[in-house]
Formats: structure tokens, C-alpha cells, sequence
């Protein structure tokens, strides 16, 4: 359990703070009472008899209430971690709730482990202790015969295990499809009876759980199991590597219907969901579509089908399940995954195609942009794109820039980025042609920091460098494979030179970190997405590490609300860009708490999904920011997030870039 949660990001971070090393068992223990200096005296006495026993330094103590909320929220969700192991082998539950006495317990789990390593396996163990049971999972690929004959054969020798120990095979949750058949030895023949009657008594006909403590099937019999005999999957030529799940239908069979998707207090995940309240439009519902298309439970081509389209539409990418779902299904690459085939049998809308196009024709675009920009202007103009294109007409759509940035300073190679502290500076088609003042605004702080920003071009220097972020939300794989090449080889000498990658757009920065390693899986993906920072990392980890120099003057007081761009979430980068905020001195900094702001890219500026996307903004975030009071900036770092703002508002939003340049004392 300690490895598995060490792998999946939501619970890391915790992991790697209570746990030392790599021990081969962890011991909770709780002191509880009404007053807390009682229990610090007893967390001490703990400490010493550790101590006196030969272990010093052994305990780890928590004694802030967050972080023992934080140690609590990883050993509820055990279950969830166990279950998050990729590949066909899975703990499954059949022995799990087997309980002995305390004084026994220590004798039963050796010798449990000795069964399952007779039949070539291993367990997964967590739980309480205190009491006598732990929750073990052998790890058995169900998928197969050789599966289900191991896992009876763990269970007889297990239960006999149990019986001989005066234990009970369920002590803590019911008995249900798997020890039914093994009630008569546990409770006898008589009480096997009883149960009989007291069945017959309330439910003559049979009608509820059927199966369960009464007349039970064989536990083995492969056609109750979720992968019954038979069962196989669709291969399909994939975008992304999926090798670690051992291809796209392990990865989609890893959600295991736990249902934390379907939460709606704090997290990001699932946004659709808590918009529309339908299955249909939760990770889960699209995760189990997905799996019974592949499997061909759905019927031929399901897989393609425009049933299969109307399930994944909704999902806006968030990438919240990726961070918050237990078993990691990461839906945001499998719909890429899904559209990418989609696309291929039915083509591309317009709408789509101007989406994913754009960095591409940007360059030419930006020549006429108040042309462009006539669309929010000339009444008529706005309807008559959403008849012929599909931009809503009730949406304004982002403003072309009549100066684009030109990448202004330090345009070169590696020699340009002798000793010293360069970075190079990745301006994204958004801040490029829409809002350049960000990108600018960036410049000027790094450089008034005592950066040198340099900007890196791809070889053919015809337009800037793009992640890809628009061909990816459209499915087109191969165009954004074409960019990413792109993108490595120019960045290639900078990386190779040590100089961190900054990048100002959420979706687009983490791109580097994220799609590229599964799309162009190899070193030099690795290694840049190890350089890959967002703007607000970089100064916050500079901060940290005592090297940064910015003179920032006083706030006095001033207050910044800020929303979380939902890949900044689902990379652990919210606390980045707080630190940063704080660096102003006096600014009262308060964080939104709130899900996806609902335009998610170009999601929300789609006429069929508009009203999806205004209903995600008004959950939390649209009543925040007109909540705020007049005097308090707005800070939100993506460009779909502060259009949303714009648009659901009378404000506007600012990246924290534009906060920093703004209080950048003057020389």
C-alpha cells in the first residue's frame, strides 16, 4: 500500500511525509481524549519506549489536525490505493475480513502469506490491527481459469485457517457472493438452517439478494465475475503509450466503480457531473462505456459510435480524475484516445478544425485582427458564426491582439545560455496573440529578478513553437506529435544546457510535462519535462531555495481572490502559485474553492455546450469573484478562466505575472 499510494499524486505528498524510508509495515496509533495535553504526554511516553526498544527516530508525530486529516484521508482510501495497480493482477477481496484474536493475528498473517505464496502469489495488506483483522487482497488475475482456481484454493485453506483459530471469516463487512458457500462450515449445519428459514419467512419468492447467505452459487463460477469467460478486448492502433497499464483497455479497467467521481465538495473532479448530475457524464460512466465498447458488449463499432461521442463529450479535460480518482483513470488522455479513432471514421467539424488549427494560421490571422475581431462588434456577426462555424453566439470570443509578442529578447541556441541563470521563456499561441502582456509582464519580472530570458525557435523559425494542447482537444494525434517533435528539438540544446522551460498557460506548459512522454515516449521527453516549470513554480521554488532576488513593493493590505486553473490542481501546482502571490508583501491571498471554471479550452464557447459550461461557472466561482469586493484583483493564470470571468462577471482576471510586474519596485 505504501508504494502504491507513493505513486499516485494525490496522496504522495502525504506519504512522503509521515512515512521514512521504505519499512515494511507502518503501526497508526491514535491518542484520543478531550483534552490534548494528556495525549502529547502519551505520544512522548510512545517516543521514548521507541527509543528505549532500539529504535530512536522510529515515530513519526502528528500532531497538526491537517495533517492528521491528510494521514487519515490515505488509510481511508486503502482500499482505492490497493486497487490502483496496474495491470491484469488485482487484490482481490474473498479473505479480506477474516479476523482472529489479537494474540493470534501476528501467527495467522505469517502463515497467510505462506499460502499465498504456495499458489504464486502475494497479498496487499492495511487496516486495523487493534482488533484483530486486516484487510488482505491476494493479487490473482480473475481474467483467467488459473485465476479463479487459485483464488478457491486460498479461500478453503484460509477459512480452515480461520476456524481453527476460533476466528470468524467476515468480521467486519457482510458475506455476500464469496463466503456464502462456506457458511456451513463456519456456523454449522443448524445455523445454516435457521438462516434458511428465516429466508423463506421474508422473501418466499427470492427477490432480494439473491445468492447472498442463502442458497449461494459456487464462489469460483466465472460467470458471475466482471470478466467472465471469454471476455477480450478490442486492439486498436493508440495514440499514447499505454504499456504501464499493459495497453488502453488495462487502462480503462482500472476504474473499479469506487465512485469518488462522483464527490461535489472540494477537489476539481468530475465537473460534468456535478453540472448535469448524470452517470452519463462521470469518469466512471464514460471509464465503464468505454470498457463494454472495447469488450464488445456494446455491439460492433460501439467504440466509434456517435452513442459513444454523445458519453465522452462533456468531459472538459480537467485531468482532476488523473490527480483525485484512487485508482488514477486518467479520462482527459482517453478521450484524446477515443477521439483520435472517433475522427478517423466520421472526420472533423469545422468548429473543431478551427480550434485545433489555430497556432498554425495564427501567424497569418494576427495580420487582420481587426477584422477578426469585428465578431464581438458589428451586430449579426456573432450569430452568424455560430449557424455556420458553432462559436456561440452568447459567448465573446477572445480579442486578437493588435501586437502580438515577437519573443523580444535573447532569441538563439545554446550558446546563448553560457554560465549564468538564463531561462527560456515558452510564450503559448494564447498569451502570443491574444494577451501578449502577459507574456511581456513575465519578461520584465524574471529579468528584474536577475533572469536572462532567452526564447527558444524551432529551426524553420516560420511561427512559434506550439505543445499541441489544440490538436490534442480535437484527437488529432498526429498533428500533435508533429508539434511536439517540433517542440523537443528546438528546446533539446537549452534542456541539454540545464535551463528551466517557463511557460505561462497551464494546459499548454504541462503538456511538456504530461501528453509528451506517453506520445514520444523516451530520454529527451523525460528530461524536459523534468525542466517544464510554470512560471509561478519556478519563482516559488527559487523563493524556497533562498536564490531569489525580485524587490516587490508593499500591497498594504491589498486582497487577491485566485481560481486554480484545473491542470494546476492536477499537478499539485496550487500551492506554487499561492507562494508566489505572497511574495508581494502585505496581499491577502484566498484561493477559490472550486471545481473546473466550466470553458475548459474552447469547451464552453461551443454552442452545444454552453449552458454546461455557464452551470459549471456558477457552482462555485462565477458568485465568488462577484462576491469580491471591488478592490480585489482577480488572479486566475488561465486563458479559458479568465474569459469565463469576463464573461459571467463585470471582471476581469489577471495572470499572476501581471500582479507581480504591477508591484515591481522601481529602480
Amino acid at each position: 500500500m505504501i508504494g502504491l499510494a507513493r505513486d499516485i499524486e494525490i496522496f504522495r505528498p502525504t506519504v512522503e511525509r509521515f512515512v521514512k524510508g521504505a519499512p515494511d509495515a507502518l503501526l497508526l496509533v491514535e491518542f484520543a481524549g478531550e483534552e490534548p495535553q494528556p495525549q502529547l504526554a502519551k505520544l512522548k511516553q510512545l517516543v521514548e519506549m521507541m527509543g528505549d526498544l532500539g529504535f530512536a527516530d522510529a515515530v513519526v508525530e502528528a500532531v497538526d489536525p491537517a495533517f492528521q486529516r491528510d494521514i487519515w484521508e490515505v488509510r481511508k482510501s486503502g482500499l482505492n490505493i490497493m486497487m490502483s495497480m496496474k495491470g491484469d493482477g488485482k487484490p482481490i477481496s474473498f479473505v479480506e475480513d477474516c479476523a482472529v484474536r489479537l494474540e493470534d493475528l501476528a501467527e495467522y498473517t505469517d502463515r497467510l502469506t505462506q499460502v499465498f505464496r504456495r499458489h504464486g502469489t502475494e497479498g496487499t495488506w492495511y487496516a486495523h490491527a487493534s482488533v484483530g483483522t486486516l484487510h488482505v487482497r491476494p493479487v490473482i488475475n480473475l481474467k483467467q481459469d488459473l485465476g479463479a482456481r487459485q483464488m478457491r484454493a486460498i479461500a478453503e485453506e484460509a477459512f480452515e485457517m480461520v476456524r481453527e483459530y476460533k476466528g470468524s471469516h467476515s468480521g467486519e463487512h457482510g458475506d455476500g457472493l464469496v463466503r456464502s458457500e462456506f457458511h456451513e462450515a463456519m456456523f454449522g449445519t443448524r445455523m445454516v438452517e435457521t438462516f434458511n428459514e428465516v429466508k423463506r419467512a421474508f422473501d418466499p419468492d427470492g427477490l432480494m439478494n439473491p445468492g447472498k447467505i442463502v442458497d449461494p452459487p459456487k464462489m469460483d463460477d466465472r460467470s458471475l465475475f466482471r470478466f467472465k469467460p471469454g471476455y477480450a478486448t478490442e486492439k486498436i492502433a493508440t495514440a499514447f503509450d499505454w504499456s504501464d497499464w499493459g495497453g488502453f483497455a488495462g487502462a480503462v479497467e482500472m476504474c473499479n466503480n469506487n465512485g469518488a467521481c462522483r464527490k461535489r465538495d472540494a477537489g476539481v473532479m468530475c465537473p460534468s457531473f456535478r453540472a448535469t448530475g448524470d452517470e452519463q457524464h462521470l469518469t466512471r460512466g464514460r471509464a465503464n462505456s468505454l470498457r463494454l465498447a472495447l469488450s464488445g458488449q456494446l455491439g460492433p463499432d460501439a467504440f466509434t459510435s456517435d452513442d459513444m461521442h454523445a458519453a465522452m463529450k462533456l468531459c472538459v479535460g480537467c485531468k482532476g480524475c488523473k490527480r483525485e480518482c484512487p485508482t488514477g483513470v486518467d479520462m482527459a488522455r482517453m478521450k484524446i484516445e477515443f477521439l483520435n479513432q472517433y475522427n478517423k471514421r466520421h472526420g472533423l467539424r469545422l468548429f473543431d478544425r478551427l480550434v485545433a488549427y489555430l497556432p498554425r494560421y495564427a501567424p497569418m490571422a494576427s495580420k487582420v485582427a481587426w477584422l477578426l475581431n469585428l465578431r464581438d462588434a458589428v451586430p449579426g456577426m456573432a450569430w452568424l458564426s455560430e449557424k455556420l462555424v458553432g462559436f456561440a453566439a452568447e459567448r465573446s470570443l477572445p480579442r486578437w491582439a493588435a501586437r502580438p509578442d515577437d519573443g523580444a529578447a535573447g532569441v538563439g541556441d545554446a550558446d546563448c545560455c553560457p554560465a549564468g541563470p538564463a531561462v527560456v521563456l515558452l510564450g503559448d499561441t494564447f498569451n502570443t496573440y491574444f494577451e501578449p502582456d502577459n507574456l511581456r509582464a513575465a519578461r520584465r519580472v524574471l529579468t528584474a529578478a536577475g533572469y536572462r530570458v532567452v526564447t527558444a525557435q524551432a529551426p524553420d523559425s516560420a511561427r512559434p513553437l506550439c505543445c499541441g494542447r489544440t490538436f490534442l482537444a480535437a484527437g488529432l494525434a498526429d498533428e500533435a506529435k508533429a508539434e511536439a517533435r517540433r517542440t523537443l528539438e528546438a528546446l533539446k540544446p537549452f534542456v541539454d544546457a540545464g535551463v528551466p522551460v517557463i511557460g505561462l498557460e497551464p494546459s499548454c506548459l504541462l503538456t511538456l510535462r504530461d501528453e509528451f512522454t506517453a506520445l514520444l515516449p523516451g530520454e529527451d521527453t523525460k528530461a524536459l519535462a523534468a525542466k517544464a516549470m510554470l512560471f509561478e513554480e519556478f519563482l516559488a521554488a527559487e523563493a524556497e531555495a533562498g536564490t531569489l532576488t525580485l524587490r516587490l513593493t508593499n500591497a498594504d493590505g491589498g486582497k487577491a481572490l485566485l481560481h486554480g486553473h484545473c491542470h494546476q490542481k492536477a499537478f499539485a501546482a496550487m500551492g506554487a502559485v499561492e507562494k508566489t502571490l505572497r511574495l508581494v508583501p502585505g496581499l491577502d491571498v484566498e484561493t477559490v474553492d472550486s471545481s473546473c471554471c466550466g470553458m475548459a479550452g474552447a469547451f464552453g464557447y461551443d454552442k452545444d455546450n454552453v449552458a454546461v459550461s455557464k452551470r459549471m461557472g456558477e457552482l462555485a466561482l462565477l458568485p465568488a469573484v462577484r462576491d469580491a469586493g471591488a478592490d480585489t484583483l482577480i488572479v486566475a493564470d488561465g486563458t479559458s478562466c479568465r474569459h469565463q470571468i469576463a464573461d459571467g462577471t463585470p471582471r476581469q482576471a489577471v495572470h499572476v505575472a501581471r500582479v507581480l510586474d504591477r508591484y515591481l519596485a522601481q529602480e
